[in-house]
């Protein structure tokens, strides 16, 4: 098999055939191993002190030494970026970090030891030459790694894609879709587009779109709304919003979009989401029992009303909510806005509609992973801003989309909710959900959820 890797050729739904193996995964694993070979290095490098002098001599008061530095070795390790993406491209800068995290977090518990006076119970010569032997088995060990682990993986650590429009395929890229030939367009007008695109792109770090002049802008805005790293191929100056400027194979390319969020921001969100989401199921149980019960005497039907919205990367999901309206006039598709007399929401529906209590259900989405309790509210496909679809008031609607959707957001806390009668409506939630995801940070999430509690009722949900 050449280097070059052609993904073009689509099934029958048109999506090109993704990689085996999500290389977010396998960074993810070989993250692990590193942990892994540091831990046993460490652990070696004691048992070979251990073996000068009885283990009490490096077990002061029962504290066993290695135990005592590997944590703290990991805590400096994933500070300096000894387990990151560059400690597994360059084996220098892997061991470099390493090594320093090491002797860092030694230095940490030698000055421990003498403060706590455990001085005379640990054996010098055991103490020095554990370290040594660590320090010599920890790069010897991340160098056995890569040689074993990183160094095989096949087209590199990055997933990189080269998407093709109307040019020729560039030479040495790895993995090539022809959009042209699977009959894809960048039409920002069609959500369904966008949804095969988000299948088409969830696998990779970074995309890079080769088009025609024509349809660069369209290619750009599209792929800025996707939390992957984006990149158009240039052949000439042209006026983008590039927001840098990168090399793909010896060609320049400017950089039109990168993901919203860090891994590591990306943790602390998701950690949230399952904390609050888990709690908040387990206290909420007997109200939302109540609620189910309520809804099933009131009128027929399910209790739960279940809607397709669009998620992170434009993922259609479906929304689950409390029914509110009566079942034979229920809008799947959002075309038509709740009135305060509508005719098509019951009774308990009204008072859930008005408490919020029929949002509940959406922990459960939070919990499945596609929501989180803050982000942008997910819109129904139907949706309307007068008499215009969201998309179609202004293409920047999209955007919104590279974070996944929330219970509650900046737009709520600031009052912009229920109906969009006028397009005006909707362009105030689109600057508020966009300078939530400009300027995420985990403070303004406990602030918003905080805020929310104050707005559960308000005077436009009906």
């Amino acid at each position: 098999m050449t280097r070059q890797r052609a993904v073009e050729k689509a099934p029958a739904n048109g999506l090109p055939n993704a990689i085996s193996l999500n290389k977010r995964n396998i960074r993810g694993l070989l993250f692990i191993g590193l942990i892994l070979c540091d831990i046993a290095a460490i652990r070696a490098g004691f048992s070979v002190g251990r073996m000068l002098r009885d283990w009490r001599w490096l077990a002061p008061n029962g504290i066993v030494l290695s135990w005592l530095i590997l944590p703290i070795h990991l805590i400096f390790a994933a500070r300096n970026g000894a387990i990151s993406r560059i400690a597994l491209e360059r084996l220098s800068e892997s061991i470099r970090r390493a090594l320093a995290a090491f002797i860092m977090a030694t230095s940490a518990v030698a000055l421990l030891i003498f403060f706590q006076y455990a001085g005379p119970l640990v054996s010098r010569v055991a103490f020095g030459v554990a370290i040594v032997c660590s320090i010599l088995f920890i790069a010897l060990g991340r160098l056995i790694f890569a040689m074993c682990f990183v160094s095989p993986v096949p087209g590199g650590l990055v997933g990189e894609l080269l998407i093709v429009d109307g040019v020729p395929p560039r030479p040495g890229a790895y993995h090539v879709f022809d959009a042209q030939a699977a009959g894809f367009r960048p039409d920002l007008n069609d959500p369904n587009m966008l949804a095969r695109l988000a299948a088409l792109v969830g696998p990779f770090d970074r995309v890079v779109v080769a088009t025609i002049e024509e349809r660069r802008r369209q290619w750009a805005l599209l792929m800025k709304a996707y939390s992957v790293t984006a990149e158009v191929l240039l052949e000439g100056e042209t006026p983008l919003g590039a927001i840098g400027v990168g090399r793909y194979h010896g060609r320049d390319t400017i950089v039109v979009a990168r993901g919203p969020m860090s891994l590591g921001a990306r943790t602390k969100k998701r950690t949230m989401d399952l904390v609050m989401a888990s709690a908040a199921v387990v206290l909420l149980a007997p109200l939302l029992l109540l609620v189910a019960i309520a809804i099933k005497l009131d009128s027929r039907g399910p209790v739960l009303f279940a809607q397709t919205r669009l998620g992170r990367d434009n993922k259609p999901f479906k929304i689950m909510k409390f029914r509110s309206m009566k079942v034979q006039a229920s809008d799947f598709d959002g075309n038509r806005s709740a009135t305060p007399d509508d005719d098509r929401v019951t009774r308990v529906g009204r008072f859930i509609r008005k408490t919020s209590i029929d949002e509940l259900p959406q922990l459960f989405n939070v919990l499945k992973g596609d929501m989180s309790i803050v982000g942008p509210r997910p819109h129904a496909l139907g949706s309307l801003a007068g008499d215009k679809l969201f998309w179609e008031v202004t293409q920047k609607y999209w955007l919104r989309h590279t974070l996944k959707p929330g219970i509650t957001g900046l737009a709520q806390i600031r009052g912009y909710r229920g109906a969009t009668h006028e397009q005006s409506d909707l362009e105030k939630r689109l600057q508020a959900d966009l300078e939530y995801i400009d300027g995420w940070r985990l403070s303004r999430d406990i602030s918003i959820i905080a805020n929310t509690i104050r707005v559960i009722v308000h005077p436009r949900a009906y």
